[in-house]
């Protein structure tokens, strides 16, 4: 068992809420608890699906788990199922709070231009009134 794989007391919260196998046949090779705590261990580092540990079974068929039960909203049912316990068990408390008496803005909207695209020296009153000469011309050099 890995550091963060799941305890006996958290298995045993969740196989219930778990969908059953429908089809007949062969027995699964990974089970269940493997490859949820693939996934786990996947959405918990942010690696990518190839570099899932093989102790939890091949990348394809935890990242199949997770996709399967994504599109058909197991993993909504079974979080609502879980805040539901916590909830009736107390666990949960649903006030909230929202601060807002400081709020900032991005350190890139401090200076930005007000008008199109004036030049902020045009602004100022800086004009540019140096006459220019070309490179070959007399002077140069």
């Amino acid at each position: 068992m890995g550091r963060g794989d799941l305890t006996n007391e958290q298995w045993a919260r969740l196989e219930p809420l778990l969908p059953k196998g429908k089809k007949p046949g062969r027995p699964p090779k990974w089970t269940k608890r493997q490859l949820i705590d693939g996934i786990r261990w996947r959405t918990r580092t942010g690696a990518p699906w190839r570099d899932v540990p093989a102790r939890y079974g091949p990348w394809q068929t935890v990242y199949g788990l997770f996709r399967r039960w994504q599109r058909d909203g197991t993993w909504q049912r079974i979080l609502t199922a879980l805040h539901a316990e916590a909830d009736a068990q107390g666990l949960i408390t649903w006030d909230v709070s929202v601060d807002s008496t400081i709020a900032r803005a991005h350190q890139h909207a401090a200076g930005a231009r007000k008008r199109g695209n004036a030049n902020t020296k045009n602004r100022a009153g800086w004009t540019s009134s140096r006459p220019t000469m070309a490179w070959g011309g007399p002077g140069a050099g």
